[in-house]
């Protein structure tokens, strides 16, 4: 398979499964119960945080701190009492993500939306700069300032550790790309989707190498700049969309690659 052929494989699973019927089994179906931009921002990032395991298991972590916050999680954050959220430390939420860890993270949320309207403002790119890589460290060390021994900080990776980030990715593609197919919000407009890399985890990671559109054997952030190298050459305006093919793949097709025509 060439390159040419590659790419017109790849954009068929985009078109396949970057559909709204994709929302259903997926944990994006939590911030699209709302409407309000911050709503939308608060719920997605929380969701994301926890987006590691079993889809269902992610889909439930996350309606639990919906249901916490109630029908409006930006008026909840800007005026929780402390007491209230302090009584969600013996609370479970999502494997090692706990209630201490919850209840910091809307400690720092309450301090994000006290300066900023929309936190955007914390991934905003700067000159030169070309992928999330500072722009994520930028956010991390605003969102724990202080308390950057605090146990929930492993909860927010870093690409300057060569991790991958990928949870982070993902909240970034949902609240940046824009194409009208309804699966991403697309709500932020201060920064280009063109920047945006594929949340790499291990069914994208497998399926790329699978495809040979990387060499790299970790999961790692030099494994995303190298997805990030072919991508663009696919699709320099929105490499982000191939991770509809990959992850797709990856959940509903490993058979596909037991068939002649895909052993490379």
């Amino acid at each position: 398979m060439d390159f040419a052929e590659l790419q017109s494989f790849l954009e068929e699973k985009v078109s396949l499964y970057n559909h709204v019927s994709f929302i259903e089994h997926d944990p994006v179906q939590i911030p699209h119960r709302f409407s309000l931009l911050q709503d939308i921002e608060i719920v997605g990032f929380l969701t994301a945080t926890v987006s590691w395991g079993n889809r269902r298991s992610i889909i439930k972590s996350a309606q639990k701190m919906t249901e916490i916050m109630g029908e409006n999680p930006y008026d909840f954050i800007l005026n929780f009492s402390s007491k209230y959220v302090e009584s969600l430390h013996g609370k479970a939420i999502h494997r090692t993500f706990s209630g201490e860890d919850f209840c910091f993270f809307l400690h720092a949320l309450k301090r994000i939306y006290s300066e900023y309207e929309s936190m955007e403002n914390l991934f905003l790119l700067k000159e030169n700069e070309t992928n999330f890589c500072h722009a994520i460290e930028r956010f991390r060390e605003f969102f724990f300032g202080e308390n950057i021994s605090h146990r929930s900080i492993k909860h927010i990776s870093s690409p300057y550790k060569n991790s991958a980030a990928k949870r982070l990715m993902m909240f970034l593609r949902w609240m940046i790309r824009k194409d009208h197919r309804g699966v991403d919000f697309g709500i932020w407009n201060q920064i280009d989707q063109k920047f945006l890399s594929v949340p790499l985890d291990i069914h994208t990671g497998n399926i790329s190498r699978k495809l040979k559109l990387i060499t790299r054997k970790q999961n790692d952030w030099k494994t995303v700049e190298e997805l990030d190298e072919i991508l663009r050459k696919m699709d320099e305006k929105d490499p982000a969309k191939y991770d509809f093919a990959l992850f797709g793949i990856g959940i509903n097709e490993k058979s596909l690659f037991l068939k002649p025509k895909f052993i490379f």
